[in-house]
């Protein structure tokens, strides 16, 4: 695709009870186990040709703790990718804590909704190191481990978060994912023509012809979740696609 700009890839590890799972719309009543070691899962991605590592402790955004921390450590220290991590990252300690760890990046999802100037000061005293994830459900932003619907659109939450200094956005549309529905490219596409800001498109993304279309419309990067678990999507194929940029 000469004359665009590549896009980041990023495989996905959901965590819960230290094991790689994966949830249907958010549902944490509707969750399939695709594996107890996450870090054979994490070399799978490496060997694959990827570079980076969207990881979530599901009990963290649900709970607000971090009974993952061990295995994400493991995750940084042992699968050689560029880590980048969520879920239940409220404080600055945490922040902190996984920076420390060697995390390239955190996400912080709830607090950037309930505390947003907290989420301001931590974009400006971490610069390049935060981002947030912005999860929609029919449009609105969703929190808790989406289990909670506010009154502010996706869109206009992006939008704030940049005037605020945050430039970094991963925009999950909860109803598509891990259904295998396809992901939500009108909502990106809107995403993408705002200026400044770097969208992560995340949720229902399995095939070579989305990543295509997103990386066309100008998308920073893309999660790649459940399709690369069935095998619906494969991963070298679509290292190889972006120009071998993951």
């Amino acid at each position: 695709m000469k004359g665009v700009r590549l896009m980041e890839l990023f495989p996905a590890i959901d965590l819960r009870n230290g094991q790689v799972v994966r949830l249907y719309q958010g549902d944490y009543n509707q969750m399939t186990v695709y594996s107890s070691d996450p870090v054979a899962i994490a070399k799978g991605f490496l060997e694959a040709g990827a570079t980076n590592l969207h990881v979530v402790d599901l009990d963290g955004a649900k709970e607000g703790t971090t009974p993952n921390f061990d295995t994400i450590s493991a995750l940084i220290h042992q699968s050689g990718l560029r880590v980048q991590v969520g879920g239940g990252i409220r404080t600055e300690e945490r922040i902190r804590g996984y920076l420390e760890l060697g995390a390239a990046r955190v996400i912080l999802g709830t607090v950037a909704v309930e505390n947003f100037q907290f989420t301001a000061e931590m974009a400006a005293r971490y610069p390049g190191q935060v981002a947030v994830g912005v999860d929609t459900k029919d449009g609105w932003v969703a929190t808790h481990g989406w289990t909670k619907v506010t009154q502010e659109s996706g869109e206009a939450f992006c939008r704030r978060l940049l005037e605020a200094g945050v430039d970094t956005v991963i925009c999950t549309d909860i109803s598509r994912d891990g259904a295998q529905k396809g992901t939500n490219l009108e909502l990106y596409q809107r995403l993408c023509a705002i200026r400044g800001l770097k969208v992560i498109a995340s949720g229902g993304v399995g095939s070579l012809s989305e990543l295509e279309q997103l990386t066309r419309m100008g998308a920073w990067g893309a999660i790649l979740g459940k399709a690369l678990y069935t095998g619906n999507l494969d991963l070298a194929q679509a290292v190889k696609l972006v120009g071998g940029k993951s």
